[in-house]
């Protein structure tokens, strides 16, 4: 099973917009450092959909070694054409990942059969694969019945990084499913809400900056300390509401320019955090307990 933290990688862009492997390489050892358990590979976090295919297999390359034997891989391969999410997930098979995160297929919005067929055929390929649920950037939200269709006909499903606000559905399928397979959080807002419904773990974009507190919240948590680990959290609740105040990844971006962490740029067409919220974060910055961040 997939359990614990698990960074959703940033990618970090120099002043001349191509990746900077330094920082990169930094970054990873901080979140090693950190004890993450894993880490998301060229996910949303990652501006995937701006990376071209060889920036990619250059990532993938430079990233894996580092990580392998160190912490969990799972590599981001999902797009909505079935046909390149096949070609994603052969190619990065090479990298003898972990496990593989397919988003539900956005803006096709598809049916429940053909969205059954989509995963039929990723899983034909042999690689764990964790469904991604994310309906605020999908438009797709998934039925209870198609899900549980889903899981049953597709046996490859060992995951699901579940991305809606809805808690209710949100209670029904961890009540169904968090001890039959990964559950993993994807709202970082909503950490403890899940660690209550017992999930195994959370796919983190703020971790890329608080990966240290992130750890030390599911640690207390999972030693009976569940008011220790919200105390912590509710710390840590402005950062994390600060990273979401412009579209991921541009705030997080912003706050590891601001720890020494390379560059805010990102990718068109992300534009830059706006002065406002620059000063929002800042303010927050100055006054958070250093302990938080990575280092």
């Amino acid at each position: 099973m997939f359990t614990g933290v698990y960074t959703a990688l940033a990618t970090p862009f120099n002043n001349q917009g191509q990746v900077d492997y330094p920082v990169l390489e930094r970054l990873i050892q901080a979140q090693l450092d950190a004890q993450v358990a894993g880490f998301v590979l060229l996910g949303t976090t990652a501006e995937a959909a701006t990376l071209s295919a060889t920036e990619k297999a250059e990532i993938l390359r430079f990233c894996t070694p580092r990580i392998k034997g160190r912490a969990k891989i799972i590599i981001g391969t999902g797009t909505n054409n079935t046909a390149s999410t096949l070609q994603n997930t052969r190619e990065v098979l090479a990298f003898e990942p972990d496990g593989v995160l397919v988003v539900t297929p956005y803006y096709n919005k598809p049916n429940p059969s053909g969205l059954i067929a989509h995963y039929k055929q990723v899983g034909a390929l042999g690689a764990p694969i964790i469904l991604y649920h994310i309906p605020g950037r999908t438009g797709l939200k998934l039925s209870a019945a198609t899900l549980d269709r889903l899981l049953s006909e597709v046996p490859q499903i060992v995951g699901v990084k579940e991305s809606d606000y809805d808690m209710a559905h949100v209670t029904d399928t961890a009540v169904k499913y968090s001890g039959k397979l990964s559950y993993l959080c994807g709202n970082d807002d909503l950490f403890p809400q899940y660690l209550a419904l017992n999930a195994s773990g959370i796919i983190s974009a703020a971790a890329n900056v608080f990966a240290p507190a992130f750890v030390q919240i599911y640690n207390r948590f999972q030693a009976g300390q569940p008011k220790e680990a919200f105390a912590l959290f509710a710390q840590l609740y402005p950062l994390i509401k600060a990273c979401y105040l412009e579209t991921n990844p541009t705030c997080v971006k912003y706050m590891l320019s601001k720890i020494g962490f390379g560059t805010e740029a990102a990718r068109l067409p992300l534009g830059e955090v706006s002065a406002e919220n620059k000063q929002k974060i800042d303010r927050l910055l100055q006054t958070a307990d250093k302990n938080l961040f990575i280092k």
